[in-house]
């Protein structure tokens, strides 16, 4: 179902709060902007890895992060602007079929970062059926917070690859800013996986 088709929508700071709080051992990638913000006023860790650039890059680097470290559970949280911009890579995430990969997608409806346009979910795109399309079965969408409990139990249960299609309000909260240095956030990371810094 797609962003205009639904009338139910969640506060993204509450349902991203929730679900980061319901995945505590989770390996998570931000995309660019909201989602990185969103993530970071949930609470700053070590697991997160921000991304400040590569518009539509964080389903690709989550696939490899997934790929790299098959015993935890990866979870890419980014909008659905940076997701139509990398569209292309929900076809390589259902060819690999990584279990432990959950992609959550917090759709809006607009290009939040660029001046509220609307993006094209609110204008007859179907995430989910554009998921399902390429082949990622477990393919679903949300739109409140109760259900970060049972996306929780999914990516735990490693029976990914997971597609969710978060339905939040076109909402602009105040920013929270995680760090912009690239190579503290990467060795950061990096450390916590228990791999030295390079």
């Amino acid at each position: 179902m797609n962003q205009q088709a639904n009338g139910q929508q969640v506060d993204r700071r509450e349902f991203v709060a929730a679900l980061i709080k319901a995945l505590p051992d989770a390996l998570v990638v931000t995309g660019l902007g909201s989602a990185s913000y969103d993530v970071y006023a949930s609470g700053d860790r070590d697991k997160n890895y921000y991304l400040w650039g590569a518009m539509g890059g964080a389903s690709s680097v989550g696939l490899g992060l997934a790929l790299a470290q098959r015993d935890k559970p990866v979870v890419v949280i980014t909008g659905d602007g940076e997701q139509l911009m990398g569209v292309g890579s929900l076809a390589t995430i259902a060819a690999k079929q990584p279990a432990n990969l959950t992609l959550v997608v917090l759709d809006n409806g607009h290009f939040g970062e660029t001046g509220m346009q609307r993006s094209h979910s609110s204008l007859g795109t179907d995430f989910v059926a554009v998921a399902k399309g390429f082949g990622i079965k477990e393919a679903f969408s949300v739109s409140d917070v109760a259900s970060c409990a049972m996306i929780a139990e999914k990516a735990n249960a490693r029976g990914g690859p997971i597609f969710v299609q978060a339905l939040i309000e076109a909402s602009e909260p105040p920013r929270a800013l995680p760090s912009r240095d690239g190579p503290y956030i990467k060795n950061r990371f990096r450390a916590a996986l228990g791999l030295r810094p390079f």
